[in-house]
C-alpha cells in the first residue's frame, strides 16, 4: 500500500479527533485579542482536517507540510470541497521566506513532538518568527510529559473492526521523554477481498514546559497562555495535552 493510501487510512483512524476543539482554541484567543477572519498557516498541517476546518470558519488559510502524499490528499479534499487553500511542501524546521506575513500560525495535533531535538524546534519556532506579522499569533500542542513517559507505555492498544484493525505497540525512546510508536494496520480491499498490511514506525519526543516558554521569550515571543485537555485551568500532574498561545512582540 502506498503512503498516499495511509494518509486516506489516517483520515479514517482520526475520524474521531475532536478537531473542532482546537478551531475553538484558536478562535477563542484570537477574538480575545481583535483578530478575526485573519491569514493562518496551518504548518505540519498533514492531510488538511484542520486546515479545512479553520478555512470553513472564516479563517484565510494555507497549509504546509513535509508529505508530497499527504499534501495531495489535502488538496483534493479542499478542492471537492470548493475551498481555495493553498498547500506547500516544506520542512518546519526550514521555513524559507517566500510566504507572506500571516497574522496566526499554528502547529496543531501534538505535529511538533517529532522533532526530537531542540535544535530544530529552535528553528522551527525562528521560522514562525519570521513569517509572522508583528503582533501576530502562535498556536502549538505537544504531549504532557505524563503522557510521554506513562500513557503511552500503558499498551498495546488496538482495534478490531470489519474493514481495519491494527495492533499499536509504543516502547522508551533512546532519548529523555520519548517513544517509539510500532503501528500494524490490516485494511479489507473491498475489490480482492483480501486485507492489506502497512507497518508504520512513528517516533516522538516532548520537553518540559519550560524549555517551549523560555525558547518563546528568547526568539522574541510574549506568552499569552498555557492550557491542558482544551480544558480553562493550567496543566495538571495527569494533564496529557499541553497547549501553548504567544504573540510575537512588536
Amino acid at each position: 500500500m502506498t503512503y498516499g493510501k495511509f494518509a486516506y487510512l489516517y483520515d479514517t483512524l482520526m475520524e474521531d479527533v475532536p478537531y473542532n476543539e482546537w478551531v475553538n482554541w484558536v478562535q477563542r484567543i484570537s477574538a480575545k485579542h481583535g483578530m478575526t477572519g485573519v491569514k493562518l498557516m496551518d504548518l505540519a498541517c498533514g492531510t488538511g482536517q484542520l486546515s479545512i476546518q479553520f478555512s470553513l470558519a472564516g479563517f484565510e488559510v494555507a497549509g504546509v507540510d513535509l508529505s508530497e502524499d499527504m499534501l495531495a490528499v489535502a488538496q483534493a479534499k479542499a478542492d471537492a470541497q470548493g475551498l481555495k487553500i493553498p498547500f506547500f511542501q516544506q520542512d518546519m524546521t526550514e521555513l524559507d521566506g517566500h510566504y507572506e506575513a500571516y497574522d496566526i500560525i499554528g502547529i496543531f495535533c501534538d505535529s511538533l513532538n517529532y522533532l526530537r531535538e531542540p535544535l530544530d524546534i529552535e528553528k522551527t519556532f525562528a521560522g514562525v518568527h519570521r513569517h509572522l506579522a508583528d503582533g501576530g499569533l502562535f498556536f502549538f500542542d505537544v504531549h504532557s510529559l505524563h503522557k510521554m513517559d506513562h500513557i503511552f507505555t500503558d499498551g498495546p492498544f488496538t482495534l478490531n473492526d470489519e474493514d481495519i484493525s491494527y495492533i499499536w505497540n509504543s516502547f522508551p525512546g533512546d532519548q529523555p521523554h520519548s517513544a517509539e510508536h510500532e503501528l500494524t494496520f490490516f485494511v479489507l480491499d473491498e475489490k480482492t477481498g483480501m486485507y492489506d498490511r502497512v507497518d508504520e514506525l512513528h517516533y516522538q519526543r516532548t520537553f518540559e514546559i519550560s524549555f517551549y516558554t523560555n525558547l518563546l521569550e528568547k526568539l522574541g515571543f510574549e506568552l499569552l497562555e498555557i492550557s491542558a485537555d482544551f480544558l480553562p485551568s493550567e496543566p495538571g500532574s495527569e494533564s496529557e495535552r499541553i497547549l501553548v498561545a504567544a504573540r510575537k512582540k512588536e
